[in-house]
């Protein structure tokens, strides 16, 4: 592939609606050098894995110092684009964006809106039953074993943990198997994201009676035994009625136990790098309460 011109940054162009706005503050020649670095991953079609031209060869593309070009590439690293390396073979790399860092970028615009846990549900029943139905024909052996063993976790009468926070998260990670199954990768990804933000903000009151929980335990127990059950058989339209039922029953439970969203920015520190392929799903081991693995 041939190498790129030499090129110079310089600022975008104002539009007509731009031109009605307060003027926009000029954009640091970091930045800039950032944009155009993603315009080259782009024009490259550079993939997870590839490796950018050397930090010198970037500074020679984009005319810029050292230490601006060190600061573009800080920045894409920040965003989750790239991962530098120091040494003789050291460099910019291409990296996937993790569901973590867009979560906690999501999460973070969130906090300045008003965001209920209504507001989730009345998404999740739109888009719940859909996912597990498209996911049905893709679910393997090993996919039917960690939902059978992420029920195991959450059932109350199980015995694994006492805990009934731990065991609301593993719910989610029923949602989750399902999800990753899902070859829709919209799809997977917006269901994902709103598992996370219930996993990582739903709080409820500190007086919620034990056995209030234990019910919505239980409730949810019996709708994934019984979601499963209709996968393994390929029923796809079963599966879908089923988790229409389950969300409709389980956004009742969370009003009754008064269930929030506890609205925080998220920091570096909460996320649990746990995005990966789907088929790098592993089984916890026994006896383990995986909500936040």
């Amino acid at each position: 592939m041939a190498r790129p011109t030499k090129c110079t940054i310089g600022t975008a162009g104002t539009t007509a609606v731009g031109a009605a706005r307060a003027p926009r503050a000029r954009p640091k020649r970091a930045d800039l050098v950032a944009e155009e670095i993603k315009r080259l991953i782009t024009d490259r079609d550079l993939r997870p894995g590839d490796k950018l031209p050397r930090e010198g060869e970037l500074q020679e593309m984009f005319a810029v110092s050292k230490s601006t070009m060190r600061e573009a590439l800080k920045s894409l690293e920040v965003q989750g684009l790239v991962t530098i390396s120091t040494g003789p073979a050291g460099g910019g790399r291409i990296v996937e964006v993790t569901l973590d860092r867009t979560f906690q970028l999501m999460q973070n615009y969130l906090f300045f809106k008003e965001v209920t846990i209504d507001d989730i549900y009345t998404v999740r029943k739109l888009l719940e039953p859909e996912l597990a139905a498209g996911a049905v024909p893709h679910l393997t052996d090993a996919d039917f074993e960690a939902l059978e063993h992420s029920i195991e976790c959450c059932d109350p009468s199980s015995g694994h943990t006492a805990d009934v926070i731990a065991q609301r998260k593993e719910d989610l990670n029923f949602h989750d198997i399902l999800a990753q199954a899902n070859p829709n990768s919209f799809l997977r990804f917006t269901c994902q994201l709103i598992n996370e933000m219930l996993r990582q903000l739903t709080v409820f009151e500190n007086d919620t009676p034990l056995r209030a929980q234990r019910r919505f335990g239980d409730a949810n127990v019996t709708l994934h035994r019984r979601i499963t059950a209709a996968a393994r058989a390929r029923d796809a339209a079963t599966v879908r009625a089923l988790m229409a039922e389950h969300m409709q029953e389980a956004s009742g439970f969370v009003k009754q136990l008064n269930g929030k969203l506890r609205g925080r920015l998220i920091l570096d520190s909460d996320m649990s790098r746990r995005a990966g392929p789907r088929r790098a799903v592993r089984r916890p081991a026994k006896g383990a309460v995986t909500g936040q693995a």
